[in-house]
C-alpha cells in the first residue's frame, strides 16, 4: 500500500494538467481542453472566493492526504492522525462532484458542447485509489 500511495505523488500533478473536459460555443469552432490547472487560472481571474475552494478541494486535499499516509505507513506520523486524512480524502472527492455537476449544467445549455476528456477519468480514479488506501490504512493503524 505504501508504493501505491507514493506513486499518487507523481500521479497527482499528472492528473491536474490532464484534459477533464473540452468545450466549446460551438463545435464547428473546435474545442478548448479545460484541465484543473487551466480551470484554476480563469478562477483566479474572476472568482478568487471560488478560486481558493477548488484549489484546496482540487490540490490541497488530496496532497496533503496522501503525504500525510505516506508519513502514516513509513511510522511518521501518529495514528492519531487518520481521522483528519480521512476528511481531507473525503473534500477531494467533493471536487469531483463539482466538476461532474459542471458537466451537467453545460451540457444543458443549449449551443454549448462539453465532452468529458480522460483526464476526469484519472483524477477520478486517483482520488478513489487515495480514498482506499486511507481505508486499508484504519486497520493497520490500529494495530
Amino acid at each position: 500500500m505504501r508504493w501505491l500511495n507514493l506513486s499518487l505523488l507523481v500521479l497527482f500533478p499528472v492528473a491536474w494538467f490532464a484534459p477533464l473536459m473540452r468545450a466549446a460555443l460551438l463545435p464547428i469552432f473546435g474545442m478548448d481542453e479545460i484541465s484543473v490547472v487551466t480551470g484554476l487560472q480563469s478562477l483566479w481571474q474572476s472568482d478568487i472566493p471560488l478560486a481558493l475552494a477548488v484549489t484546496f478541494l482540487a490540490i490541497f486535499a488530496p496532497y496533503a492526504k496522501t503525504i500525510g499516509l505516506a508519513l502514516l505507513h513509513f511510522g511518521l506520523l501518529s495514528p492519531r492522525t487518520l481521522p483528519a486524512l480521512h476528511v481531507l480524502g473525503k473534500l477531494a472527492m467533493a471536487d469531483v462532484f463539482l466538476i461532474a455537476l459542471y458537466i451537467v449544467v453545460a451540457k444543458g445549455v443549449g449551443h454549448v458542447t462539453v465532452e468529458v476528456a480522460w483526464g476526469l477519468y484519472l483524477f477520478t480514479a486517483l482520488i478513489l485509489v487515495s480514498l482506499f488506501i486511507g481505508w486499508k490504512a484504519a486497520p493497520e493503524a490500529g494495530t
